[in-house]
């Protein structure tokens, strides 16, 4: 097999389309094409197109990865699974976590702290941030350190599920009382609150409603 050309990629600085039977056959960094010494109408052998195929597999998850993370922010054991979905090699993932890691894209501790902020301003609780962010594969400390920072009005720590069971009970006015306690016990679960703290917000808001009737 003959090397027919070594084109630059316009869309991929840095890297080198390496042509082969007319069309490219690898996308890959300049560096892999110095490392194998590939020049324009030299032969390939079996090793460098084995090479090859690890080097375009890296950087196709490389590139993969950063589309995801333009999206949004991710796990990284989350991006790791989605970039192997896309049967990406093991060998190939690894490569990209490791560089999208260095170059400050992917990062666990402000990824907890960003999503414990915005998912606790909507009203989700510590139960359930602490259940989320383990499922993505955050480390059990970085969890426990991202929870605590939540800010909370010390004279009422109940103050945040209060409000969400108030406006949700807003809607259960016409059932049974243990209709709505049920479906109260429920909605502060979902949200991440429950154990003693929901059971006090649902008195409350019930006994309000009881004496409102």
């Amino acid at each position: 097999m003959i090397v027919e050309g070594l084109v630059p990629d316009a869309r991929r600085p840095g890297s080198t389309r390496v042509v082969v039977g007319g069309r490219p056959a690898w996308t890959v960094p300049a560096d892999v094409v110095a490392e194998l010494a590939l020049v324009a109408g030299g032969p390939l052998t079996g090793a460098q197109m084995e090479r090859l195929d690890r080097a375009a597999d890296e950087e196709g998850a490389f590139r993969s990865g950063l589309r995801s993370l333009e999206r949004r922010a991710h796990a990284r054991q989350e991006l790791q699974r989605k970039l192997e979905r896309k049967g990406h090699t093991a060998d190939a993932v690894a490569s990209a976590i490791v560089r999208l890691e260095r170059l400050g894209l992917l990062d666990d501790v402000a990824f907890a702290q960003q999503y414990v902020a915005s998912r606790s301003a909507r009203g989700r609780g510590p139960v359930r941030l602490r259940y989320d962010l383990r499922s993505l594969g955050i480390a059990d400390d970085t969890i426990a350190h991202s929870v605590a920072s939540i800010p909370t009005d010390h004279d009422d720590p109940l103050a945040q599920p209060r409000a969400l069971a108030i406006k949700r009970a807003g809607q259960l006015g016409g059932l049974p009382r243990e209709t709505r306690r049920r479906r109260l016990s429920a909605f502060l679960a979902r949200r991440g609150f429950n154990g003693s703290d929901a059971r006090a917000v649902i008195d409350h808001v019930l006994g309000g409603m009881q004496h409102d009737e």
